[in-house]
């Protein structure tokens, strides 16, 4: 394994030189590279042990990354340069979703990749560069670009999977170009960290906990706090309701999620399509829904909205939180609630509902919008445990009845 040797100097400042055996062999040649900054020499310790005790690809010793035939690459076919101009050409994003992801690209892709190429021609990213860029994503390290006193975090399982997944489309777009700009995508067999020993975000609540936490709530917040857990519906698709929504004169009432709250890129927010195509559903309500949405709706022309502020208009997140859900959970707390849910874990919880009455997965799926019923196994498959006994009768009724007929068989 390759180690540093910090070297005094008569001037007072140390030099720190990272020394290693080619190969990681007893046999292998002395290899040394000397810096100035112990942090720069710690970065290039860890890449060399993650290239198997060997000079980094692209390493040119007492110079760093320079490609022997870095003038065949076109500027185009730079990281920094190919993946903002990729955002800025995708047609399916909103304004803010682009420039988070620009946010993204130079904050946690850059220094890592910025003067590499997408291309299969000089600096190329290659499977190992991915491999220690999610490595240094969840350590906290710094990539080789940024400055020496840069002070990174460790980062989630599920925001290194995010990010992961940006690349990797990035870099699909350079294997899909016309001509291919490389060969294949070497994120494509990344193995990313898993959150299973992480504590999970989510928060469920019983009905009892909810009813608890209810009581605290200012009375201008309790209808809106209701609807919340009884649809399942994010906060921008609540918010967003208008009369014209409903449909109460029918044998089965029901409410239609036909748009969502969305931010602006240079900030704001406009009233616009839901999150994904299936976020467009109808759900059908129960007479306790009904009662509210009707109340609600009372006086209200199609196009207002069903909730709004005590001043008027639309309810802000970051004010209701403030003003609202914030001194109720403080509340709650005090009079014994052991949970802090936010806003979002009504939607969680009135998914934890649904599944303890043995509402079916797919079912769960279309009333939430969720895209692929992947999200709803992975975010609720655990809750399944309460249908235990469910599973162990239902096996016990198939294995009886077969057992039945090889007896009627065998006479």
């Amino acid at each position: 394994m390759a180690s540093i040797k910090t070297n005094p100097r008569k001037t007072g400042d140390p030099s720190y030189t990272v020394v290693w055996r080619s190969g990681g062999s007893r046999t292998g040649d002395w290899c040394r590279e000397t810096f100035d900054d112990e942090t720069q020499a710690e970065r290039f310790r860890d890449l060399v042990n993650g290239h198997g005790q060997q000079w980094p690809p692209g390493w040119v010793k007492g110079k760093g990354f320079v490609s022997p035939d870095e003038s065949s690459v076109e500027t185009t076919e730079l990281f920094d340069v190919y993946a903002h101009a990729y955002v800025e050409l995708l047609t399916d994003i909103s304004d803010h979703t682009r420039i988070n992801y620009t946010r993204f690209i130079e904050n946690h892709m850059v220094p890592w990749f910025g003067k590499m190429s997408v291309s299969d021609r000089g600096l190329k990213i290659t499977r190992d560069h991915v491999s220690r860029w999610v490595l240094d994503l969840q350590d906290g390290k710094p990539g080789p670009l940024h400055p020496p006193e840069t002070v990174r975090r460790p980062y989630a399982p599920k925001t290194i999977a995010n990010l992961h997944g940006l690349l990797y489309s990035i870099l699909q777009s350079a294997v899909n170009a016309d001509p291919a700009l490389r060969d294949s995508n070497p994120c494509a067999h990344t193995r990313l960290p898993k959150g299973n020993d992480i504590e999970d975000d989510e928060v469920f609540l019983e009905p009892e906990e909810y009813a608890l936490l209810k009581t605290h709530v200012r009375a201008d917040a309790v209808d809106i706090v209701d609807a919340l857990v009884s649809t399942g519906l994010r906060w921008g698709e609540v918010t967003a309701l208008q009369p014209r929504d409903f449909t109460f004169a029918s044998k089965r009432p029901t409410l239609r999620v036909q748009r969502a709250w969305k931010r602006r890129g240079e900030g704001g927010t406009f009233l616009g399509a839901p999150k994904t195509k299936k976020s467009r559903r109808t759900l059908v309500l129960a007479p306790e829904q009904v009662q509210l949405f009707q109340r609600r709706c009372l006086g209200k022309q199609p196009t207002d909205l069903v909730f709004t502020a005590p001043e008027g208009g639309a309810w802000h997140s970051g004010v209701f939180y403030a003003h609202r859900w914030k001194p109720a959970l403080d509340a709650a707390n005090s009079a014994g609630l052991t949970k802090r849910p936010r806003i979002h874990d009504l939607r969680h919880t009135h998914a934890s509902w649904l599944i303890a009455g043995k509402v079916p997965l797919p079912v769960i799926q279309a009333r939430l919008g969720h895209e692929s019923i992947t999200t709803t196994v992975d975010r609720y498959g655990h809750l399944l445990e309460a249908s235990d006994d469910e599973v162990v009768a239902a096996v016990e009724w198939a294995m009886g009845a077969a057992a039945g007929s090889a007896i009627t068989q065998a006479a």
